[in-house]
């Protein structure tokens, strides 16, 4: 080990990775609600989408994109900006990333235009791309590795997930008495309360490297992320056909040149022999499957439950409060899960609660049912990112050295944050996709349908708000035009759940074929941690 290298090492490691920090409480908890700024608005928009798809008159593909857009952002930044904060500050990324939340807020909240609210979301999502990432990496830098980390990731992963279950409740309370534009407007005084206790109790510098950022890596895989991700969103759209093709090459283009770079960059910004260790790279997919399959099934789910159930936005946002219950109260445990028979059990556990969680949806989500269907489904689901959500991330912290922590808390945000903007997308392409399909078809079948202005049967194709807008045109058919709309988007849905399922399954090879049993897995992590200290 060069000079270099061993006082790097000394100044790095503080004299509280043995266990837990001073005032451990204090800072978990301000980690926790800066990441609570972080994840609201990842689900609460979902409640207000047929709102807002009323007062826009917007397309399902424009509902898709309000919806993408905020985990779009983050998902495109992570890694970079969890890079920058382990060169210049996690504390500074932190601040600046809750202080622009606050006009990402307003600029959603005072939209105009729908265009203007999708690249508002954006912005937040950006924003969170620079404050999230400090959060996970900070209690893997304080936090010495064993019980203690495990435990304050297991409460951060499982408030994390119940913030996002328990964000829609919110809305729809807000809903109730405010418009749409009241769901970004709250998040306001959480920022305020975050930023005021960062400043405070966050420590200013722990474990940051002084080696270079890999800027050009950053901007490649900001390109990578984006242009995949509005690729799949324009799949189901008519006459874009082009311009996904345009965006999927892009994407292969800068996936191929990434990979390049981070061969030949002295300090990469993903180092990929350390991602290709098993207990990283399976971890790291299951997560995106994991926390991917929460936020597609809250995203398909809360339209389901206002469409179709005609549920009212607080009942739509009561209804998924089992799957916060659940993940509150499983996470916790599979920490000691996680000792006592390791991540791979726990990992697959989960997988099992997920995927009877999907079939729930697709065997028994239909019109008419009883809400113990609605949440049995759900429960399912808390259950099983509960259970698979904590090894997901703790898997990614304790399988890379300390000066790379940037990267496996980047790589936890990117599960959540890709997984959401790659579930949403695909449960939404599949959505329109499905939903077009099915009211093309049933007006096929209206006698006269050609002598029906194209008004009518481009609002009909659009959504199911575009229908609600016909349906108010023409109230004498107004019952005909609302069934024909459910039918539409439950022959969507399905093919979403169907997704879900595939998903999970393919998931839970991965970990059967490639994750190291308990053993194993100890071995592994003891030989990385010691080859790590080496080099």
């Amino acid at each position: 080990m060069s000079n270099q290298q061993t006082e790097l090492k000394s100044t790095v490691v503080p004299a509280e990775s043995a266990g837990a920090p001073e005032k451990a409480g204090i800072i978990l908890a301000t980690l926790i609600i800066v990441a609570a700024v972080a994840n609201l608005p990842l689900a609460m928009a979902n409640v207000a989408l047929p709102s807002i798809g009323d007062y826009f008159n917007a397309s399902q593909t424009q509902l898709n994109l309000v919806a993408v857009s905020y985990s779009l952002g983050l998902a495109c930044s992570v890694l970079w900006l969890g890079a920058l904060g382990d060169r210049y500050g996690r504390k500074l990324m932190l601040i600046l990333g809750v202080s622009l939340a606050m006009p990402a807020a307003l600029v959603s909240g005072f939209a105009p235009t729908i265009e203007i609210l999708i690249a508002g979301r954006l912005v937040g999502g950006f924003a969170a791309g620079m404050a999230y990432p400090t959060t996970l990496s900070l209690i893997t830098a304080l936090w010495g590795a064993g019980p203690a980390r495990t435990h304050s990731i297991a409460l951060w992963a499982a408030i994390g997930g119940a913030i996002n279950a328990v964000g829609p409740l919110t809305s729809g309370l807000l809903l109730t008495v405010f418009p749409w534009s009241s769901i970004f407007f709250v998040l306001l005084p959480l920022a305020v309360v975050a930023l005021l206790m960062a400043i405070r109790f966050v420590p200013g510098h722990v474990n940051e490297t002084s080696e270079s950022v890999d800027n050009l890596g950053g901007i490649l895989s900001l390109i990578l992320v984006g242009s995949f991700i509005l690729a799949i969103n324009f799949v189901p759209v008519p006459d874009a056909t082009t311009l996904v093709i345009i965006l999927a090459i892009i994407a292969l283009i800068a996936a191929v040149l990434f990979v390049m770079r981070q061969r030949r960059a002295e300090n990469p910004l993903y180092d990929l022999k350390v991602a290709a260790r098993p207990t990283f790279w399976v971890a790291g997919v299951g997560g995106i499957i994991v926390f991917g399959s929460l936020m597609g099934a809250l995203f398909i789910g809360q339209q389901f439950l206002q469409n179709v159930l005609d549920y009212s936005t607080v009942n739509s946002g009561l209804a998924i409060l089992p799957a916060a219950f659940f993940m509150i109260l499983i996470a916790p445990r599979s920490a000691k899960l996680i000792q006592a028979r390791g991540s791979r059990f726990t990992l697959l556990g989960g997988y099992l609660f997920i995927l009877l969680g999907f079939l729930t949806m697709f065997l028994l989500w239909n019109e008419g049912i009883p809400y113990w269907m609605v949440g049995l489904g759900y429960s399912f689901l808390g259950v099983g990112v509960g259970l698979a959500g904590t090894p997901a991330s703790n898997a990614l912290t304790g399988s890379v050295p300390v000066t790379r922590v940037g990267m496996a808390s980047g790589t936890a945000d990117l599960q959540r944050d890709l997984g959401g903007a790659l579930f949403q997308s695909i449960f939404g392409a599949l959505l329109a996709a499905g939903y077009a399909a099915s009211t093309a078809a049933q007006l096929a079948d209206v006698p006269n349908a050609a002598q029906l202005p194209d008004s009518v049967t481009s609002g009909f194709l659009m959504s199911y708000a575009g229908a609600q807008s016909v349906a108010a045109q023409y109230p004498q058919y107004a019952d005909q035009i609302t069934a024909a709309a459910r039918i539409a988007f439950l022959a969507g849905d399905k093919s979403a759940y169907i997704a879900g399922i595939i998903a999970v399954l393919v998931g839970a090879a991965l970990v059967v074929l490639f994750f190291p049993k308990r053993a194993k897995e100890r071995e592994l992590l003891q030989e990385y941690h010691t080859a790590d200290m080496q080099q």
